[in-house]
């Protein structure tokens, strides 16, 4: 059999009706999911829901002027997704650097990272899109004495450096 670069699997009994392509609809997400203090988040995609082996998607709604406790989602890859409002995220050992992004700006929180989400606005819920690498939500909260006045922390990836290379 000549090799095209696609892994070949058996067509389940189903031919793929049930067991392949799903929709979730926004109203029917699962509230049933590892939570952290000032923040809502509910589950579209999971092992639970959906049969998901590697990635958890779901939402998250933090009320106006609310913020999150500190918390790490393990050896967890995060991504979020601005979706309204603005988010203002605080990292670090003591929550020591800030930045900020608005709508359809994404935001990646590697493994073990203590962070904290913030609601920047006093009047606009923040309302954000949330994968991860794996089908089940790890949350550990933390306790930390966060400093008062983070320092900012402009994003530059490495192929948009100043100067160059």
């Amino acid at each position: 059999m000549p090799h095209d670069g696609h892994e070949h699997h058996s067509v389940p009994p189903d031919g793929w009706k049930h067991s392949g392509v799903r929709v979730i609809p926004g109203d029917s997400l699962d509230a049933n999911t590892a939570q952290t203090p000032g923040m809502n988040r509910a589950a579209a995609i999971n092992a639970a829901r959906v049969g998901a082996q590697r990635i958890w998607a779901g939402t998250v709604h933090i009320h106006p002027d609310a913020k999150t406790g500190a918390h790490h989602h393990g050896a967890l890859e995060s991504v979020i997704y601005v979706v309204r409002g603005r988010a203002r995220m605080r990292w670090g050992e003591k929550l020591e650097f800030v930045a900020e992004a608005g709508p359809g700006d994404f935001i990646f929180v590697p493994p073990y990272v203590p962070h904290q989400e913030i609601n920047a606005s006093t009047d606009e819920t923040l309302e954000c899109v949330l994968v991860r690498s794996d089908n089940e939500a790890v949350v550990v909260n933390l306790d930390i004495e966060p400093v008062e006045k983070p320092e900012k922390v402009l994003w530059i990836d490495p192929i948009h450096r100043k100067g160059g290379f």
